[in-house]
């Protein structure tokens, strides 16, 4: 049985950090979240004149994961554990905070002094109760190490994050059943993915148009779908199309616990997320040495 579409939301138009625009599906009034996701931010794309790129200074996380996906331009990692990295176009960071880290994301030091295009992902993804005081750890896959699946007729090629697409089992290691891919649809592609049934699957298109669905309704870019329960997912270009479609496929299987949420911390009571301010405050999350 082919999945229905349950919702079709359109992302809202924001700023987040130091001053860099996003396009957010959510969390929204709409939308609170798509369990076991907690957000979805669309990173540009901007373009940065020299000197003026921005980024999201020292801040603190406790309770999820953090995913940073980097389609344009370089971003400097830096965390409370002593990581620091540069993740530059098609590196993936898998970030869990669990009990606690404090981390930046700021433009690499080439990307501030000469500017350019910056483009990314940056998805929130939920811990269960008895893994949100779970260790730090550090995820990383280079663009070049990401595995690439892809249709017979080469019209549909997917990088797999997490899941599996067209045979190919992606390499990071996630707490609870996840499906992230990037997909790339050429005109006259066409594809019917089957990921397990239990998870709650979306797809946010962020360039092009795609035919989504059992009845092939028309999306647009910037539009989030929310599939029902099912078997598959009907996707489809049209032959036509003036350009290839792009696109987030995700999902997992719901955590279904209480959410206490409030900005960088998400736990299960408001009791622990009035601990997580404590602790960040008494310094015990940290601090990042440079």
């Amino acid at each position: 049985m082919s999945r229905a579409i349950q919702d079709i939301i359109t992302a809202q138009h924001a700023t987040e950090g130091a001053g860099f625009p996003i396009r957010r599906p959510f969390p929204t009034p709409q939308l609170d979240n798509l369990d076991p996701f907690l957000m979805l931010d669309e990173v540009g794309p901007v373009d940065w004149p020299p000197g003026e790129a921005v980024g999201a200074p020292d801040h603190p996380h406790r309770g999820f994961e953090t995913i940073s996906y980097i389609l344009s331009g370089e971003k400097l990692h830096e965390d409370s554990t002593g990581d620091r990295q540069i993740l530059g176009p098609g590196d993936v960071q898998w970030m869990t905070a669990g009990s606690g880290i404090v981390h930046s994301e700021m433009p690499s030091p080439a990307m501030r002094a000469k500017g350019g295009r910056a483009h990314s992902f940056q998805i929130w993804v939920n811990l269960p109760s008895q893994h949100k005081m779970a260790a730090q750890r550090y995820q990383f896959v280079a663009g070049d190490q990401i595995p690439l699946g892809q249709s017979d007729d080469g019209l549909v090629s997917v990088r797999v994050i997490a899941g599996e697409a067209f045979g190919v089992q992606a390499t990071i290691d996630t707490y609870t059943p996840v499906t992230l891919q990037d997909w790339t649809m050429r005109p006259g592609g066409r594809a019917q993915p089957a990921p397990p049934r239990e998870q709650q699957m979306a797809l946010y298109l962020f360039q092009g148009n795609l035919a989504v669905g059992p009845n092939e309704e028309q999306i647009e870019e910037g539009q989030l779908v929310i599939f029902a329960e099912g078997d598959s997912i009907d996707l489809a270009l049209d032959g036509q199309a003036e350009s290839p479609a792009r696109f987030l496929l995700f999902g997992g299987v719901p955590i279904r616990e209480p959410i206490a949420r409030y900005g960088p911390f998400v736990m299960n009571t408001r009791e622990e997320l009035q601990q997580a301010f404590d602790d960040y405050q008494a310094g015990r999350m940290g601090v990042i040495t440079r």
